[in-house]
């Protein structure tokens, strides 16, 4: 029997500072299988929660309903990235962001917007980090124009300019034409 109603839960997800209210609120959400990712991103907004604990409660989330990880990850990357990001140098970020990106590979999202949280003057997160998961994403992704494009700007960044040229020319490549039925 529930213990909470779904308003209740988002209402301690949204305003409780207490872990364990918050706790108790997120596993009678789990236990009424409230699979929607609309609710839970108030938990991942609630400033009183530190970075481990908003890890724990993504990857329960992710564990129990995986029709929702990709988004919860993306989620938690872009929260990371806005707000703690001044602490861990944007390395939870990333790493969420290649969580999304092990669950839907063929998706540009995640690749584009780890990229986007490059800090030039900083080098945060390394560039190196970016450009190999950025490399990545240009085999899975159906249509890796714009990562290309991305990995161009990177690869100019650090004076390397054949690797950006190539990514350029790489970008400009028509589409490759979908396969037959």
């Amino acid at each position: 029997m529930p213990k909470f109603s779904r308003e209740e839960i988002r209402q301690w997800f949204s305003t409780s500072t207490d872990f364990n209210e918050i706790f108790d609120a997120f596993e009678d959400a789990i236990a009424q299988r409230i699979e929607d990712v609309e609710v839970y991103r108030l938990l991942f907004w609630n400033h009183s929660l530190s970075p481990d604990e908003l890890c724990l409660f993504g990857q329960k989330l992710a564990q129990e309903f995986p029709a929702i990880s990709y988004d919860a990850y993306m989620w938690l990357a872009n929260v990371f990235e806005v707000t703690y990001s001044m602490y861990d140098n944007y390395e939870l970020a990333v790493e969420y962001y290649k969580k999304a990106a092990s669950v839907r590979p063929n998706e540009p999202d995640p690749y584009l917007d780890a990229a986007d949280c490059y800090e030039p003057d900083l080098n945060i997160p390394p560039i190196d980090v970016l450009i190999d998961f950025l490399k990545e994403g240009t085999v899975l992704v159906t249509n890796p124009k714009n990562i290309f494009l991305r990995l161009a700007h990177l690869y100019e960044i650090i004076g390397d300019s054949r690797q950006s040229d190539y990514c350029r020319r790489k970008a400009e490549e028509p589409d490759s034409p979908p396969p037959a039925p």
